[in-house]
């Protein structure tokens, strides 16, 4: 079976995203990895709209540094998010060396950032992470799968989709061959902000050839805000910021300021707010282990790698589950794409509670709904 490729003007588009956002309204969508229903009433004050800040908010700026323990030059902040952050990275990088045209991205993984290295990058090698293996990162493995022409290794941690972390010694390792070859290492550490004190940065390991991208997007639930926070040596966070006001201009500072105001003054709340959806992954997890599905997941995220008694669970949750049961959970199969965009079949689903209010008791009876679609799938 083919996943039909999304018309645009990209190479190289994502057929996921496409999916996700023509997926109809369901009862019980059981897709979101990130939060939602983050409403507060941020108190500015008296904003100067017409300034902005063609090097980012310094206040943000310092404010975020304390955060991941980094100097304020090595701070890119941008109103892209992390999305946005990892394509202008990914693209500046292709761009500096074309001589280095091959990079390799971990397998399996979050199918929109393959695709943006597929957009700049002619040669595209895979690093497993095997299921035997808990998901590991393997230095062994990368060592011989890189060469001379390596210019970029793209990795998630947490990983994406089981939820593995990756510690200090596995991130050091593959910073030792990122620095016998001489090449990047750029790591999406989005999910990190669940407990970013439990997760090391790839910059801590090494602050040249190490790049962080996150956002508070999925821990805290402000997508609606678009910050994008990216950590690297000085030297590319100078090269980030102009190749932006040649591109874009300047990003939005009101999009800074509101975020230094929720770090400097309403953090406790985001806390406790983020608290309510990890309590609520709890409940979720002893659900699942009562009705007996198997999952892998991570500690520090609100998704679960689960396995199905279904064979195709993209044809499952398509033609079923979606028009019989008003569920909707991400196919396995989005995260398994070797290159093309041919779908395997996949008998796994990415399940996240992001969706799930905390404050109603929503949750057993989305799962009971899950384990009547799963039953009456044949």
């Amino acid at each position: 079976m083919r996943c039909s490729k999304p018309v645009s003007l990209m190479k190289h588009p994502s057929s996921y995203l496409d999916w996700y956002v023509r997926v109809p309204k369901v009862k019980y969508d059981l897709r979101s990895s990130g939060l939602s229903t983050f409403k507060y009433n941020v108190d500015l004050g008296e904003v100067d709209l017409s300034v902005n800040h063609a090097h980012g908010n310094p206040e943000t700026a310092k404010l975020l540094a304390r955060r991941y323990h980094v100097a304020p030059e090595n701070v890119f902040s941008s109103s892209e998010g992390a999305s946005g952050q990892n394509a202008r990275i990914i693209r500046i990088l292709a761009e500096r060396n074309p001589e280095r045209n091959e990079a390799v991205i971990e397998y399996p993984t979050y199918e929109p950032l393959l695709r943006q290295v597929q957009e700049h990058f002619p040669v595209v090698k895979r690093l497993t992470r095997d299921e035997k293996e808990d998901y590991k990162l393997n230095a062994d493995r990368l060592r011989k799968t890189v060469s001379k022409k390596t210019g970029l290794l793209v990795l998630t941690n947490p990983h994406l989709p089981s939820g593995a972390v990756s510690g200090a010694s596995e991130l050091r390792e593959m910073m030792s061959v990122a620095r016998e070859h001489d090449f990047f290492v750029l790591c999406d550490e989005i999910y990190a902000e669940f407990n970013r004190s439990a997760v090391p940065t790839i910059f801590s390991m090494d602050d040249k050839l190490g790049i962080v991208t996150t956002s508070f997007t999925k821990a805290y639930g402000l997508g609606g805000l678009k910050l994008g926070i990216g950590l690297a040596s000085r030297e590319l966070v100078d090269e980030l910021y102009t190749d932006t006001l040649s591109t874009v201009g300047v990003f939005s500072n009101i999009v800074e300021i509101t975020v230094a105001t929720l770090l400097s003054k309403s953090y406790n709340v985001m806390e406790r707010h983020k608290e309510k959806y990890l309590r609520l992954k709890k409940d979720a997890e002893k659900l699942l282990q009562e009705k007996d599905f198997e999952y892998f997941t991570g500690d520090l995220c609100i998704t679960f790698w689960i396995k199905l008694p279904v064979k195709d669970t993209y044809k499952w949750i398509n033609q079923h589950a979606i028009r019989h049961h008003s569920l909707a959970s991400v196919p396995g199969a989005f995260f398994l794409f070797e290159d093309g965009y041919e779908l395997v079949e996949s008998n796994r689903i990415r399940l996240g509670v992001g969706s799930l209010n905390p404050d109603k008791p929503e949750l057993p009876e989305a799962f009971e709904i899950l384990e009547k679609a799963v039953k009456t799938a044949h």
